[in-house]
């Protein structure tokens, strides 16, 4: 929700589409091999519906006609542009490069035209919600690009029913996110929230000399789903020359668990005791629905400080109230909780050791930007049948 706010005060910054195109630059190596025509599928798509100002034969095309072309243009539906829960003005701005911009309140006021220019849906911040009533009223939708990698908010299994392609944006995400958990773990390992208020408060006459945090090098960090923001985490890490621990559903390859000096532990119990530091990156799933709770969090060591960068019903919150309170572990520092925000009264938020921020992760004007570029990339190609980067299937 803040983050909305924070943005909606940017300047606009334009597609770099003379230039390489960004989602293919930051793309896996599995998709590379797609990589080089990403930029030339987006233009040529949007050359065919003519979406520039140009001149033909010497005739100059009016404002008239551009705004007919622009009505040709593939139809996406957002929520809204700007305000608290629209989509960036900037990143509105991409979209109608490539698309005819439809929000929500258009759509609804004209259904019966709308619905039949509506092929693609562009989900910011999750929203708009994707149900099966909108579903059944939008008889062209070909895909939904999804800004940012959790999809957890999409029903999967419904939308390809109506024979929709669902796309996210993993490859933008991985970096800013990670920075985000490197962050979160300084500062809880730092005391930086209290220390800040320390400094600043009227009341402050001296500081206290036995006020101390913990170091985050040598220490060992404990990650918990090594994805491609997970191994993201473990090169920074690395640098702090910590030892590395990790879970995953599998197997690292010998050569990356190599390049960051991460062990594999094929327990997730086995890294919980042994960690100073446990990150979760994993995606929500009814897997890892409340994969952390009491038992989890009393295996860990009470000097140790639990770090969430992936969803806020990956941990079970009673459970690390508790866990807080009574001194089970040291600290949390959590991006994510359920629900987003807390309500004021939770008791998470009486606590002072805890830091919690609200997710945050990919808040940067870079990544908002890039992920915004790679679902443009993931629609078009869908549009254009050609190979989709980043599509996500049902379970």
């Amino acid at each position: 929700m803040l983050r909305s706010k924070a943005f909606s005060v940017l300047k606009p910054i334009p597609l770099m589409f003379g230039q390489s195109n960004l989602a293919c630059k930051c793309m896996h190596p599995a998709i590379a091999s797609h990589g080089h025509h990403c930029h030339r599928r987006s233009v040529d798509y949007r050359q065919r519906y003519k979406t520039c100002p140009f001149s033909a034969g010497g005739r100059t095309i009016s404002t008239s006609q551009m705004q007919v072309m622009a009505e040709e243009l593939p139809g996406v539906l957002v929520l809204d542009i700007g305000g608290t829960h629209g989509v960036l003005e900037n990143l509105a701005a991409l979209l109608k490069k490539h698309f005819h911009l439809i929000t929500m309140k258009e759509f609804l006021e004209n259904k019966k035209e709308m619905s039949k220019k509506i092929q693609s849906i562009f989900v910011f911040e999750c929203r708009p919600t994707i149900d099966q009533q909108l579903l059944e009223s939008l008889p062209n939708l070909k895909v939904i690009g999804n800004s940012g990698v959790g999809v957890d908010h999409l029903d999967l299994k419904m939308i390809s029913n109506f024979g929709v392609k669902v796309t996210n944006t993993p490859h933008a995400v991985a970096d800013p996110t990670a920075d985000m958990g490197m962050a979160l773990m300084l500062a809880s390992a730092r005391r930086l929230v209290e220390g800040c208020q320390i400094a600043v408060s009227p009341e402050t006459k001296c500081f206290a000399v036995d006020w101390m945090g913990v170091e985050v090098t040598r220490a060992t960090l404990g990650i918990i789903g090594m994805g491609s923001i997970g191994y993201k985490v473990a090169q920074r890490a690395r640098a702090f020359n910590m030892k590395i621990l990790y879970h995953n559903r599998n197997r690292r390859r010998k050569d990356e668990e190599e390049a960051v000096g991460a062990h594999y532990c094929e327990k997730m119990e086995d890294l919980l005791q042994q960690s100073d530091f446990v990150m979760l990156v994993v995606n929500l799933t009814p897997e890892t629905h409340k994969l952390i709770g009491k038992k989890e969090l009393g295996l860990m060591k009470p000097t140790a400080t639990l770090i969430n960068i992936s969803r806020g019903a990956v941990i079970d919150q009673d459970a690390l109230v508790e866990a807080l309170q009574k001194k089970i572990i040291r600290a949390a520092a959590l991006d994510v909780t359920y629900p987003e925000p807390l309500p004021r009264d939770h008791p998470l938020l009486k606590l002072n050791n805890i830091i919690i921020t609200p997710h945050i992760g990919t808040a940067t004007v870079h990544a908002i930007h890039m992920m915004a570029e790679e679902a443009i990339a993931n629609m078009l190609a869908v549009l254009s049948g050609q190979p989709i980067p980043s599509e996500v299937f049902p379970k």
